[in-house]
């Protein structure tokens, strides 16, 4: 049965290596401890069918992927993971945690692979229609020090193989997204100690909490 209210929409975005997963636990703590019913997420992926096509964005034998055929996988992912997890999840009054949503999109296909950004708010609006996060954490740390981080911790995927370059311009666009709605989007320090961030989150998300009332 659908809630009277519909739930909130929080999301966690970043480069390789800046310890979103690490982070999303103490998010989900924060959240819980307020008696708020979550379901988390991730994208690409949420749902079995967009994990297939997680699978092939994510596969480093898919190398040669045009940037074009990149975007519309990562928006059908979306399509599907919409469809099954986060809508129903929302309806429900259920709030959603996601490692990564559209912002993404806009700091890797856009900032990095140079898909303008017109073409990708197409899409969006297509696709999620007026659906946008209501609170995004970025965790934000020099491109370098993110990909010694990622490199070192397991065999690296697609777009951990791209080149130095890329991901600082992914990491300027998530900066650009920062700067034009500070409200929703809220830079985190990731370069610190995982404690030093894992306390900025919890009075970000304890505040947006109290304020959701």
């Amino acid at each position: 049965m659908a809630s009277a209210t519909r739930g909130h929409f929080i999301t966690l975005e970043g480069i390789e290596g800046a310890g979103k997963t690490t982070q999303r636990s103490v998010v989900l703590e924060t959240l819980r401890r307020a008696d708020i019913a979550v379901t988390t997420t991730r994208e690409p992926g949420g749902s079995p069918i967009a994990e297939r096509m997680r699978a092939l964005l994510l596969d480093r034998d898919n190398q040669g992927m045009a940037p074009d055929a990149e975007l519309l996988l990562m928006f059908a992912a979306r399509a599907e993971h919409l469809r099954s997890t986060i809508l129903p999840a929302l309806a429900e009054g259920r709030w959603v945690l996601c490692d990564r949503f559209t912002d993404a999109t806009y700091a890797y296909q856009g900032g990095g692979r140079g898909v303008d950004h017109a073409r990708i708010a197409v899409l969006e609006t297509f696709v999620q229609g007026p659906l946008r996060p209501d609170l995004t954490l970025l965790f934000d740390l020099p491109a370098s020090l993110g990909l010694e981080r990622a490199r070192g911790r397991s065999a690296p995927d697609r777009f951990e193989t791209e080149a130095l370059a890329f991901h600082e311009r992914v990491r300027a666009a998530y900066l650009t997204t920062a700067e034009r709605e500070p409200e929703r989007v809220r830079r985190i320090d990731a370069a610190r100690a995982t404690e030093a961030g894992a306390a900025d989150v919890r009075h970000i998300v304890a505040d947006y909490v109290g304020k959701a009332g």
